[in-house]
């Protein structure tokens, strides 16, 4: 006699065949949890009437969930993340009055009002509703479920107040309700809630103070951030014993933090940011050793950091910017071992940084901009090898930038302008070599600037500007692409290199009067006999100038009078709008020169995409012109007037495009110059990446046999374009099309993401607002589509986890051998049951010896691909998880490359690779 099933977390897959299962008379108790199931759930469930156990979740099942009415007897009912939708059967829990746990939330349901027939399951103590798509207001009849012990509706679309019935429910341990739209106070009786541990209600509209809360003094974990609170924290926090984890970022909270903070828990995180709170920082918040996040940013806190927090090792990120706050830092602070962020910007700090900090070897991200810090940068910061970015600019740092720093490798971003810093610039520096910005402007620099600096392959900006520098301009940076040059107010001489003298680069040599140029018609020009008369020089300068202005004359004759010649051309109005977002060494009119039926390399639903060739082919730019959505008129032409002929109106791709990546500056991003747009035309500028698309390369006639290393490398680079998108942004910019046709490839296949007319900047109220439109492309589409337009992220994650399957696999992402309305995902899913059908998906190209490797990202994309956004990794731990597969390196490479093929032939492997063939 079988009363049980029990299978959870055996990584089963398959259909569960309830006809069968439901035949068992005597099941009580059945298990299947923590799989990987599909399919529906037919109404043979119902026939399973003895049943008082039943578990279905974390599973990939499909369809709606059937009535279940005639199970009685049960108790307990988990379909948490099970994968059902449609709407749900809530009448069905009507006769269930035996039931104590209940839940059904993390699917993707129709939406509905709250369930009523849960409110009288007065037997229940864990009732778990997160994320089922429940609208309205939260009923007062829910305190008669005063058994009840945990309540979780966060994810909702829950409006009103929380009701005041709720202070019934003394059992509670915790109660979430964070991510809907909750407005109104905490109630009074609130304070009921002796024995909670947990509340979250974050990201709502709550207000009012915090009163109602210290008399809760079991809590572990308050998490109120993102509302309306005001009125000051309560005293009575500083003696919760429990208290672990604190976020009250973003409201209105006035007055000191208590001091006694943290002083009896082991106190972990506290997020007060984005306040308007006073006094000093608490010093007890690691007197446990503890504290791992303490941020307090954006408030009005003065004092010093306190000495406590000198030994306080167990911190990781340490952000106090924008305050009040002085004093000298404490020595041993600096050196923190596991302190990855450090965040002293905009206060009144003062003293040196000391020796300590070559003790923090974890430290990224320095930030000390803004303060009174002096002495010298100690030569002991070049040991904190993980530093990727230094910050510290409008200080009084003197003495001379360390000879060391080239021992840092991560470094990416170094600001030191506005000091007092003296001596000459490290050869070292040059070193570097994954620098992108340098700005020493300010300074006392003395000596000539380091030819090294134009070996940087990825330098975006220099600027050493207002300084003692002299001696000649290296002819090595003349290799640099800069969008911003300034060696302005110097002590420069000699001949500037050819390749600088352009009028993008006018104003980046002033004041430096023995500078010279060949090419220049804004700096004096360089001369090979300097005894020539200044009556001489008179004359030849004169003789210039008449010239010129004869040129300039005959150029608008001829121009007037072509433009008169051509009424009917869209270019009549010569008021032409550019908008720079590099430095420019090209003018608009050379671009739209160029917009002709013959230069076009690409066209899509928005617009065709020319490539433009300026300067002898020394310059190479890719043209978008966006069409209007409802243009009916693009018919070809060859010429550049009738080409811009269409009035556009009002077009969201070209204004989320320029509002995105005019102030984006990442190698993995491609590059906007400029947009160039007059009343009836509009035109995004471009870097050119002459290997076009990843889908290309994949899957078309200009398919390429990628091999494994120059795939894992676009999967990377593409991955961190995207981390820099979501979070190293002032806002999150969400995507929304993420796909192989938008990671393009330069000269030497290195990714940059592309094409953001569907991209949205996420509001400061963060994820309160989410974008609530379709977008995207059939096979890359995230599922929460089907139930919900409010998407994050996430969505992007999903997206991206289709193009890591591509490169795996080298599949289109809707291919026929998949079945009727089935894609990669899919495919993908069916296939992971063994090693060897994993085995079966990896490219045939790709080399046995690496499909271990290619099986690893595989595994990332199915991560990245859950159906339920909250299961999918951000993308910054996509990137940590990428980082973490590299695959083994080939210490010999012969590289063959033509139209067709890209291969990489080892001739012998590293040492590890021998020992695991």
């Amino acid at each position: 006699m079988v009363t049980e099933i029990k299978l959870p977390g055996k990584q089963l897959v398959g259909i569960l065949h309830f006809d069968s299962i439901c035949e068992l008379q005597f099941l009580e108790k059945l298990d299947f949890g923590l799989n990987l199931l599909y399919g529906t759930v037919t109404q043979d469930l119902k026939n399973c009437s003895n049943l008082n156990y039943l578990d279905l979740s974390n599973n990939l099942f499909s369809g709606s969930f059937p009535d279940f009415s005639n199970l009685e007897r049960l108790g307990f009912l988990n379909l948490n993340m099970s994968g059902f939708s449609g709407t749900f059967p809530w009448k069905s829990l009507e006769k269930l009055t035996n039931l104590t746990f209940l839940s059904v939330g993390d699917n993707p349901f129709d939406r509905s009002p709250f369930p009523v027939e849960v409110l009288k399951l007065e037997k229940l103590y864990w009732l778990y509703l997160t994320n089922c798509s429940i609208e309205g207001t939260i009923p007062k009849e829910i305190g008669n479920l005063t058994k009840l012990e945990n309540l979780e509706l966060s994810m909702n679309y829950l409006s009103g107040g929380i009701p005041a019935e709720i202070g019934k429910l003394t059992n509670l341990w915790q109660l979430e309700l964070y991510a809907n739209e909750l407005n109104g106070t905490l109630p009074t009786g609130f304070r009921n809630l002796t024995n909670l541990k947990n509340f979250d209600a974050s990201t709502n509209y709550l207000e009012g103070d915090l009163s109602e809360l210290k008399f809760l003094e079991k809590l572990e974990s308050l998490q109120l951030f993102e509302n309306n609170f005001s009125g000051e924290v309560p005293v009575e926090f500083g003696d919760f014993k429990f208290l672990v984890n604190l976020s009250l970022y973003t409201n209105k909270l006035t007055g000191p933090l208590p001091q006694k903070l943290g002083s009896w828990a082991d106190f972990d995180f506290i997020d007060v940011s984005e306040n308007s709170l006073t006094g000093p920082i608490p010093p007890d918040m690691c007197k446990n050793g503890k504290m791992e996040q303490l941020l307090m940013l954006q408030n009005k806190f003065t004092g010093g950091i306190p000495e406590n927090y000198a030994s306080c090792s167990s911190l990781t990120r340490f952000r106090v910017s924008n305050n009040s706050l002085t004093g000298v830092i404490p020595a041993e602070f600096w050196g923190l071992p596991k302190l990855d962020y450090l965040d002293l910007a905009l206060n009144q700090f003062e003293g040196p940084v000391t020796s300590d900090i070559g003790r923090a070897q974890s430290l990224t991200q320095l930030h000390l901009e803004n303060n009174r810090f002096s002495g010298q940068i100690p030569p002991e910061i070049t040991k904190a090898s993980s530093l990727g970015l230094i910050e510290l600019s409008f200080n009084h740092f003197t003495g001379e930038i360390p000879s060391g720093i080239g021992e840092l490798k991560k470094l990416n971003s170094l600001y030191l302008q506005e000091n007092m810093i003296s001596g000459r610039i490290p050869d070292s520096l040059g070193s570097c070599s994954m620098l992108n910005n340098i700005n020493l402007a300010g300074n006392s620099i003395s000596g000539k600037i380091p030819s090294s600096l134009g070996s940087l392959p990825s330098l975006n900006s220099l600027n050493l500007s207002r300084n003692k520098l002299s001696g000649a301009i290296p002819s090595s940076l003349s290799s640099l692409k800069l969008s911003l040059f300034d060696l302005s107010n110097n002590q420069l001489t000699g001949r500037i290199p050819q390749s600088l003298s352009i009028d993008a680069y006018k104003g980046s040599f002033a004041g430096n009067p023995e500078l010279c140029s060949t090419d220049s018609n804004f700096l004096r020009p360089c001369s090979s006999d300097s005894g020539k008369s200044s009556q001489t020089r008179t004359i030849i300068s004169c003789f210039l100038v008449g010239i010129t202005i004869l040129l300039i004359s005959l150029a608008l004759y001829i121009f007037m009078k072509r433009r008169f010649k051509d009424e009917d051309s869209s270019l009549k109005s010569n008021s032409w709008d550019v908008k720079s977002f590099h430095v420019l060494s090209f003018t608009e009119q050379e671009i739209l020169n160029c917009i002709k039926q013959e230069n076009v390399i690409g066209k899509g639903g928005s617009g065709s995409v020319y490539k433009v060739i300026l300067d002898n082919g020394n310059i190479e730019l890719a043209v978008k012109h966006i069409w209007k959505s409802d243009s009916g008129d693009r018919k070809s032409s060859r010429s550049s007037s009738a080409m811009l002929m269409k009035r556009f109106g009002n077009m969201p791709e070209f204004d989320a495009e320029v509002a995105t990546l005019s102030s984006i500056r990442h190698v993995n991003v491609v590059k906007l110059y400029c947009s160039i747009t007059s009343e009836d035309s509009s035109l995004l500028v471009y870097e050119y990446l002459p290997n076009g698309s990843l889908w290309d390369r994949l899957h078309t006639c200009r398919k390429m046999e990628l091999d494994w290393e120059t795939r894992y490398d676009i999967a990377v680079g593409a991955a961190k374009g995207l981390e820099y998108l979501h979070h190293g942004c002032d806002r999150p910019v969400i995507h929304r099309d993420v796909k192989s046709s938008n990671i393009l490839l330069d000269e030497f296949f290195k990714p940059r993401i592309a094409d953001f007319g569907l991209a949205k900047i996420v509001q400061a109220s963060g994820g309160k607002d989410s974008t609530h439109v379709i977008a995207g492309t059939h096979g890359y589409i995230a599922p929460e589509y089907a139930y919900t337009y409010k998407v994050n992220e996430k969505s992007d994650v999903y997206s991206f986890g289709v193009v890591l399957m591509e490169l795996v696999t080298g599949k289109r992402p809707i291919e026929p051998e998949f079945g009727d309305n089935k894609d990669i995902v899919y495919w993908i899913s069916s296939k992971m049951t063994s090693r060897e059908s994993v085995m079966d998906v990896v490219d045939s190209n790709i080399p046995g010896a690496l499909k271990e490797d290619a099986v690893k990202v595989l595994r990332i994309a199915v991560l990245c691909t859950a159906r339920l956004p909250t299961m999918r990794p951000s993308m910054r731990n996509v990137v940590q998880m990428l980082e973490d597969v590299e695959p083994c390196k080939l210490i010999s490479i012969k590289v063959t490359k033509d139209n067709c093929s890209i291969k990489k032939e080892s001739l012998e492997y590293e040492e590890k690779f021998k020992q695991n063939p």
